[in-house]
C-alpha cells in the first residue's frame, strides 16, 4: 500500500469513528465528564487537573473518587481554594490506590499557590514555557516540579514528568482536555496549539495502537506516546490527539470491542511507515 493511499484510508476510517463517537452523551463514564459542571475556565482547569491526576485504576473507583474530591471544593473550586485556610480539605480516610489524602491535599495546596503566584494554572504553564524556551516537554518538567513540591518522599506522583520516561498519560490527558475544543473536550486554553499535543497513552491505548500498527514500541512509555502521536500527525498534523477519545471507547463501552477495530480497518502491524 502506497504511503499516501494508506494515510487516506486511515484518515477516512478515523474520521468516520470521530463523527460517530465524539459526542458528549458518550463521555460517561470518563473523568472528563466532571469538567462540564463548570463554566469559569479557572474552575475547569482545577477540575481537569484533579480528574486527570486520579485517572488511574478501575473506572468506577476513578469516577467515585474524582466526584468526592471535587465535591469538597464546591461549585467554584478556584474561589474556594483562594479563600480556604484549611490545609486538610480531604479527610484522612481518603484512599485512591497509591494516593491518599496527604497527596491530594498537597496537590490542592500547590494549585492554590499557582493561582496566587501566577493567576491561573494556565499562566503557570505559560511561565514554564518561557523559562524552557518554548520546549513543551521541558516546560512540563517544570510544571510537574511545581505541582509536586512538598510531596512525600517515595510517594506516587500525581503529576508525572516527561524526564522520567513514562508515557505521562494523565498529564497529556489534562492538556488535551484544556487545549482541544469539540463536543467532547471543553478547551479554554490558548497557551499551546492542538498541533503540539501528545496522545495520552495508557495500556489500553497502547494495545489498540499495537493492534493497528500505530507503534512498534512494546512498552507504553514516552517514546511510544511520541511515536503514536507522529503516526496521527501524518494524517492530522493540526490536531494529532483528535482521535484519542473515539479509539479508547473500544474496549470500554458495551458493544465496542478493541478486537473489532482491526477488522474494521484492514491495516495490520508493520504497515505503518515510521520513517
Amino acid at each position: 500500500m502506497e504511503n499516501a493511499d494508506r494515510n487516506l484510508k486511515l484518515k477516512s476510517f478515523l474520521e468516520g469513528l470521530y463523527y460517530t463517537y465524539a459526542r458528549r452523551e458518550l463521555i460517561y463514564p470518563d473523568p472528563l465528564y466532571f469538567l462540564r459542571n463548570y463554566e469559569n475556565i479557572h474552575d475547569v482547569e482545577i477540575a481537569a487537573l484533579i480528574a486527570s491526576s486520579l485517572a488511574y485504576g478501575r473506572v468506577a473507583m476513578i469516577m467515585r473518587n474524582v466526584e468526592f474530591v471535587l465535591s469538597k471544593l464546591g461549585t467554584e473550586p478556584a474561589k474556594f481554594l483562594l479563600q480556604n485556610h484549611n490545609h486538610k480539605i480531604i479527610p484522612e480516610n481518603f484512599k485512591h490506590r497509591f494516593t491518599d489524602s496527604c497527596d491530594v491535599n498537597n496537590l490542592l495546596a500547590n494549585i492554590t499557590q499557582a493561582m496566587k503566584n501566577y493567576g491561573s494554572i494556565e499562566n503557570l504553564l505559560r511561565e514554564n514555557l518561557f523559562r524552557s524556551g518554548d520546549n513543551l516537554l521541558e516546560a512540563l518538567n517544570l510544571f510537574s516540579d511545581f505541582l509536586n513540591q512538598n510531596r512525600k518522599a517515595n510517594s506516587f506522583p500525581l503529576i508525572t514528568a516527561p524526564r522520567d520516561g513514562s508515557a505521562c498519560k494523565r498529564l497529556f490527558l489534562f492538556l488535551k482536555w484544556l487545549v482541544r475544543h469539540d463536543d467532547v473536550d471543553p478547551g479554554g486554553w490558548e497557551i499551546i496549539s492542538p498541533a503540539k499535543l501528545l496522545v495520552p497513552v495508557d495500556t489500553h491505548m497502547h494495545n489498540i495502537s499495537l493492534k493497528l500498527g500505530f507503534t512498534r514500541r512494546k512498552t507504553a512509555d514516552l517514546k511510544a506516546a511520541i511515536e503514536i502521536t507522529q503516526t496521527f500527525a501524518q494524517i492530522c498534523p493540526e490536531d494529532p490527539a483528535k482521535y484519542d477519545f473515539v479509539l479508547t471507547r473500544f474496549g470500554i463501552r458495551d458493544g465496542l470491542e478493541a478486537e473489532d477495530l482491526a477488522e474494521l480497518l484492514d491495516i495490520r502491524q508493520g504497515e505503518i511507515d515510521f520513517s
